[in-house]
């Protein structure tokens, strides 16, 4: 086992706790890269209701991602996570290529099957069969972002001769899904560079998500891949004491205790 790696800190910038105008948010991301964090995160969602019977909707996300590509120097900037079925495979890796050209490599994307149906029926996407039409689009997308050209026949999805030129990156853009769920795992933890939870499924503490830790590195295991090789992240509801917390854009999601205190409490 490698020697433990130090903790990274970054932070998802609002989506619909209340209602941001883009220069405001962009002011956020410069602001976390100025004090230090290292990376900034954008939720691919596109409505939601409000428990108060409100609809808000985030910017979307990848076209904000550009821009703050273009306005940052240094930060990781990702997807947390990007919903797969919003996405044509084939062009969501033209673009997520053309974000990380724009940030100088620094792009992380983040990569889901999705969950809110509300978004998926208004906009006019597909919600069956979530995970089948998510595992198609997967591998389309890891194997164009790693420099392949790529002709796949599938159910949901197809692909003749596709390449992403101008290239990708060496080496391929990092990949990270946003599951624990055992099937999502055995289609993602072979090829990607990390893993995500959210708060509400771990309780929020430091014990909940050692247990998903453990978790998943046996799955690492039993898939063939070397557990080290994975970065274990979390998202973590934080409230600051002069906050008031986040608001959830779905109530669907039990509510846990922020994790709460001074900057170096915390």
């Amino acid at each position: 086992m490698t020697s433990p790696r130090a903790c990274r800190l970054g932070v998802q910038l609002p989506e619909v706790e209340r209602r941001v105008g883009w220069p405001e948010l962009l002011a956020m991301a410069t602001r976390a890269e100025d004090i230090g964090l290292d990376s900034i995160w954008l939720g691919d969602h596109l409505l939601y209701d409000l428990p108060d019977g409100s609809v808000r909707g985030p910017w979307e996300a990848w076209t904000s991602l550009a821009a703050l590509a273009a306005h940052t120097r240094r930060v990781q900037l990702g997807t947390l996570v990007a919903s797969l079925g919003f996405h044509a495979p084939a062009m969501l890796a033209k673009q997520a290529a053309t974000v990380d050209a724009i940030s100088g490599g620094r792009l992380v994307i983040g990569v889901g099957a999705g969950w809110n149906q509300r978004e998926y029926d208004a906009f006019g996407f597909a919600f069956d069969r979530r995970v089948d039409r998510f595992e198609e689009a997967f591998h389309i997308v890891r194997r164009l972002l790693a420099g392949e050209t790529v002709t796949a026949e599938g159910r949901y999805y197809s692909v003749d001769r596709c390449v992403i030129d101008p290239p990708p990156r060496a080496g391929g853009i990092p990949l990270m899904v946003g599951s624990v769920a055992p099937r999502m795992q055995a289609i993602t933890l072979p090829h990607v560079a990390a893993w995500n939870i959210w708060f509400t499924l771990f309780g929020n503490t430091p014990e909940g998500f050692a247990a998903h830790v453990a978790q998943v590195r046996d799955a690492c295991d039993r898939l063939g891949r070397d557990p080290d090789a994975v970065d274990a992240t979390a998202a973590v509801l934080v409230q600051a004491p002069f906050g008031a917390g986040r608001t959830q854009g779905d109530d669907g999601f039990g509510p846990v205790p922020p994790v709460m205190g001074t900057p170096d409490q915390v």
